[in-house]
């Protein structure tokens, strides 16, 4: 372009300059409007991942305490509850027939006591008129203990009776998720067969079985990063726990990593991996979002120092975390990578 006078100013020289300046200050980078960033040596921690199942720390299987029919479900799969909320009804009409034929029992038992305990006051008093023999007052005695305690035995079996017929209603023991409803509505239920299972979904926690040659370096670090696959998501774990004992089949002793809340979307039984710190180490890292996909290929576009786009296929290590992706060939330390690949396919694909 011609300036005043004949002078020339070359913009294009300009512009590049201020490129090269761009990338001797900061990683990010722009070359002709691609978003870059430097490929750079980091200390991230080393870890050692290991496959894990999520349990609930608080989880119980309600079974009933007594025989009988269910005549009531009010719940099922999936429900939330709250605590003391009613899950199930059993037929209490023989526990309430148990509990009848209890109060009966007492009832005899306290006129048998009565009688007898006349019985010892008149034989008292006729062996002070030397009417009876001390033998006769001896069984009067003992008659009237023996129904003393008839009526102790007859009282607590009616508040074992009492007691029984409180099971027919199956409550919930805390606020929870129903995981699972092992009956249905009609069925009988007997002394030990399960109800319901339910679970606390804010206190859960992944446990991973880890060889015991492993177990020194996840003492010393005690921390560990979770892994959901199902869910895309990475959380660091709020606790690590060693558990004092092995497995004498497999020799591998098992690790509870705890989940730091609530997080929605997680159950027991469901597949995790964590990732357990072992220490720090230098990788070579890039931007996860720099990397893209072909087939089983993994690859980037590095743009050179003069803007020129190229593919670069790649070895990939472990992920790092927000610190990006470790690589282990493709690229060496300072090269830029695209932040877009589309971008960058796009600028690849243009005429030149």
């Amino acid at each position: 372009m011609q300036i005043a006078q004949g002078y020339f100013f070359d913009f294009a020289a300009l512009a590049a300059r201020m490129a090269m300046l761009a990338v001797a200050s900061a990683p990010l980078l722009a070359t002709a409007q691609l978003a870059t960033a430097v490929a750079e040596m980091r200390q991230v921690d080393q870890s050692y991942p290991a496959e894990g199942v999520v349990e609930a720390v608080k989880q119980s299987t309600l079974a009933a305490q007594i025989a009988g029919r269910i005549v009531e479900l009010r719940v099922d799969a999936g429900q939330a509850v709250a605590k003391g909320q009613v899950l199930a009804r059993i037929d209490e009409r023989e526990a309430a027939q148990a509990v009848a034929e209890s109060e009966a029992r007492i009832a005899r038992a306290e006129a048998d006591a009565a009688n007898t305990r006349a019985t010892y006051e008149r034989t008292k008093r006729l062996v002070e008129q030397k009417f009876v023999s001390q033998a006769a007052l001896d069984k009067a005695l003992a008659d009237f203990e023996s129904a003393q305690a008839q009526v102790s035995a007859s009282r607590a079996g009616s508040r074992q009776a009492a007691a029984a017929r409180t099971h027919t209603v199956i409550v919930a023991p805390f606020s929870g998720i129903v995981s699972t409803r092992h009956v249905e509505l009609g069925e009988m239920a007997s002394p030990g067969r399960p109800i319901v299972t339910l679970f606390d979904p804010k206190d859960l926690r992944v446990v991973a079985s880890v060889p015991q040659a492993r177990l020194a370096e996840i003492r010393a670090h005690a921390s560990a990063t979770i892994e959901f696959p199902s869910l895309q998501q990475r959380i660091k774990a709020a606790q690590v726990t060693v558990l004092p004992s092995a497995d004498a089949r497999t020799h591998t002793t098992q690790v509870r990593a705890e989940l730091p809340d609530a997080l929605r979307g997680t159950y027991p039984g469901m597949f995790a991996r964590v990732r357990f710190a072992t220490g720090r180490v230098a990788k070579l890292l890039i931007p996860a979002r720099a990397v893209v996909y072909r087939s089983e290929v993994a690859g980037a576009y590095v743009v050179g120092e003069k803007g020129e786009v190229q593919f670069r296929q790649l070895r990939l290590g472990e992920p790092a975390g927000e610190e990006g992706i470790e690589v282990l060939a493709g690229v060496v330390r300072g090269e830029r990578v695209a932040l877009d690949p589309a971008a960058a396919l796009s600028q690849l694909r243009r005429p030149k």
